[in-house]
């Protein structure tokens, strides 16, 4: 299964337990990254994490924000820019900028999907 399916099967088990999410996106990359724009990662409210969007170093500090975002509902865009201070001057990674958005979950379905509109390509989830 892809990652991406991960995720939006977290998404619903989340929903359906009835916990707070954010979902964590990279949106640009400049230079070289272990993940491409698009990379996913998932937090709830119990710091259950699903995806990734890095090589692991990024994740802590992303899961941090996450639950910021979930107590606030309030979206955050951070940049990281990859050197060796980040990865722990092991001269590990990949030395480039990474931003990634993090939004909260909505805690309800799209009224389009609930209705069964598959074709529905203005909402993802």
């Amino acid at each position: 299964m892809s990652e991406d399916l991960l995720v939006i099967e977290a998404i619903q088990e989340a929903r359906e337990a009835g916990r707070k999410a954010a979902l964590a996106t990279v949106v640009r990359v400049y230079g070289s990254a272990y993940r491409r724009e698009g990379a996913k990662m998932l937090v709830d409210e119990q710091e259950n994490i699903t995806g990734m969007i890095s090589g692991g170093c990024l994740e802590a500090d992303v899961a941090e924000v996450a639950k910021q975002v979930i107590e606030s509902g309030v979206p955050a865009l951070k940049t990281y820019a990859m050197d060796e201070d980040v990865v722990w001057g092991l001269g590990l990674g990949c030395p480039g900028t990474v931003e990634i958005y993090i939004e909260p979950v909505p805690d309800h379905q799209p009224a389009n999907k609930k209705a069964g509109n598959e074709d529905a390509s203005a909402t993802c989830f």
